[in-house]
């Protein structure tokens, strides 16, 4: 028994203790994977190799590897907290440009935009104008539109139903200030170029019923003006509908105005209205399919959307939503192989193997979960018993050197 083998020990023991201890430190770190030390014994070697009565030389700490297995999800509410259901990482850009990979979905928004974690860029696919994503290389994904710009309203498609036993009134002209004077009225908003909101308000009047059908009129009246349809000079149209109820006439009915210019919009504009599907039964006024009406204020950011498939979906307090982009997960051949560099990042190596970027959930890379992050895979159980475990293997190895101490000694005092 000698000095070295027990030395030998004791530095394996540190080692494996530092390991656990590094483990239980990081036992609430957001996407943190464990770690375990592992040992490889030692021969001394001559020239002729190693004898058979040779007893090595001690131990050695062959590697510390990580464990990449999943920790538990943890639900937390906040849109920006992002956790990968089974493999793939997230690809950061480090304000040197160098690219890294990370577990930690702790998301935020800078002040240009920008969807960081720590200072470091996430990756993935910036959407077009049009909101199409195209997989190509991986760039910094941007909240760029904190604005949306207002668009003017330029058609509108109304499905209705008109009371077919209803008779035509008997106070004419028409008066939008008297309910006697009309049969049913219903009112949409559009929008300018500006975004202001204008009511255009149409008034229904029944015609007389004939062995072909039956005409109703439509006058348009914007914000409580009578609309300007030129040509013909006239905010009235014919709704013609047949024996069956069914519109003949579906339009489109241009309606021209031009907004009152108090928030300095003065542009004129024409909305053509459809009413496809419209019918004339003896059923109540109503409203039977919902407007489509194209044109919007303008908006702000209110919030943002993931979904599992990693498309980022921003939605504006005028109710629009626009696509963004879309997050890109980085897998490897060999994840042990990835060289931890702290701040919970690390960086692909040659055992590693090149990034590949896929589709969430494609190319065996998980989906993402929105509202929640990964918790540390250390198991604080078994890592109190491995604690144990390395404390008695210290010991054990201090004793060989005691005890190889207490062999000296006795030999000395021959």
């Amino acid at each position: 028994m000698g000095f070295q083998q027990g030395l030998s020990g004791l530095n394996a023991a540190s080692t494996q203790l530092d390991t656990i201890g590094n483990n239980v430190a990081n036992a609430n770190t957001v996407g943190f994977k464990g770690s375990r030390t592992e040992f490889a014994d030692m021969y001394g070697s001559s020239l002729y190799g190693i004898s058979t009565t040779t007893p090595g030389i001690g131990v050695k700490v062959a590697a510390v590897t990580q464990n990449m297995s999943n920790g538990n999800i943890t639900p937390t509410g906040r849109s920006l907290d992002l956790a990968i259901n089974n493999g793939g990482f997230f690809t950061v850009a480090q304000p040197d440009g160098t690219l890294a990979y990370t577990r930690n979905g702790q998301f935020q928004v800078n002040n240009q935009g920008y969807v960081v974690n720590n200072g470091n860029f996430l990756q993935g696919w910036q959407a077009d104008a049009s909101g199409n994503v195209t997989q190509g290389p991986v760039g910094k994904l941007q909240l760029n539109t904190n604005l949306v710009s207002p668009k003017p309203t330029t058609q509108a498609t109304l499905g209705l139903n008109l009371d077919s036993r209803k008779a035509s009134p008997t106070v004419t002209p028409l008066d939008p200030t008297n309910s006697a004077t009309y049969n049913w009225s219903n009112t949409n908003t559009v929008y300018d170029s500006l975004g202001n909101p204008h009511q255009v308000t149409m008034y229904y009047i029944a015609g007389a019923a004939t062995p072909a059908g039956r005409t109703w009129t439509a006058t348009a009246y914007v914000d409580g003006n009578p609309a300007n349809n030129t040509p013909p000079n006239s905010n009235t149209f014919s709704m013609v509908f047949d024996t069956s109820g069914v519109l003949t006439t579906p339009g489109p009915f241009n309606v021209n105005f031009t907004p009152v210019p108090v928030n300095g919009s003065a542009v004129p504009q024409t909305v053509a209205f459809k009413f496809n599907g419209s019918t004339q039964t003896g059923q109540d006024f109503g409203v039977t399919t919902p407007p489509i009406i194209d044109g919007f204020a303008p908006g702000s950011l209110k919030s943002v959307n993931i979904s599992a498939s990693g498309i980022v979906q921003a939605t504006f307090t005028n109710g629009q939503t626009k696509t963004i982009g879309q997050i890109a997960l980085a897998n490897f051949i060999n994840p042990q192989g990835l060289q931890s560099k702290g701040n919970n990042l690390w960086s692909q190596t040659f055992d590693s193997g090149s990034a590949s970027y896929n589709v969430p959930g494609t190319g065996n890379t998980g989906t993402i979960q929105s509202g929640a992050v990964e918790d540390s895979n250390v198991d604080l159980t078994s890592e109190l018993v491995n604690m144990i475990t390395a404390q008695r293997y210290y010991q054990a190895n201090a004793q060989t050197i005691k005890t190889q101490d207490t062999l000296v000694q006795t030999l000395l005092n021959i």
